[in-house]
């Protein structure tokens, strides 16, 4: 039976590369429906290298251009607009077992969201076949728990 450790470097290898986002969707414990924070056509990609680096962009498949050729110059409603439709952050990734399960958990260094810099976002791994991968990680808010799934499919050479 092959170490916890050789497990992880097999889990790493398949990991590595990039990923495109099929769906993201947030299931509550109290019985709400679930959501889909950027709708039902969301797009995304997360990248994983073999040197530690992670990142991560989602947003809204339908954002609106700018009035202005630069951010600086939008509106303030486009800024928050644009912020609102939209998601980053990159850093470190390691691999963790947690409860016999493999993890990824990755160590923020940059966010579109400050808040985020030097959290940790830890995800439970699974894949689906060669080109399938779901990570996943349950959040305890008031009233209960959200569950977010984020299934992603290999991105093409």
């Amino acid at each position: 039976m092959p170490a916890a450790s050789d497990d992880l470097g097999a889990v790493r290898q398949q990991l590595l590369g990039a990923w495109q986002l099929q769906r993201w969707a947030i299931g509550f414990s109290d019985g709400r429906a679930e959501s889909l924070p950027f709708g039902a056509d969301a797009t995304g990609l997360i990248a994983y290298t073999a040197d530690g680096w992670m990142n991560a962009s989602i947003a809204r498949a339908t954002r609106p251009r700018l009035s202005a050729p630069s951010m600086r110059q939008a509106s303030a409603a486009e800024q928050c607009a644009a912020f609102e439709s939209y998601f980053n952050y990159a850093g470190r990734f390691t691999l963790r077992l947690i409860g016999g399960a493999p993890h990824v958990v990755h160590t923020v260094q940059f966010s579109l969201n400050p808040n985020m810099v030097g959290t940790e976002q830890v995800r439970r791994i699974r894949f689906d076949g060669a080109d399938g991968l779901t990570l996943s990680a349950d959040e305890t808010v008031v009233g209960g728990v959200r569950a977010h799934r984020l299934e992603w499919r290999r991105a093409a050479a």
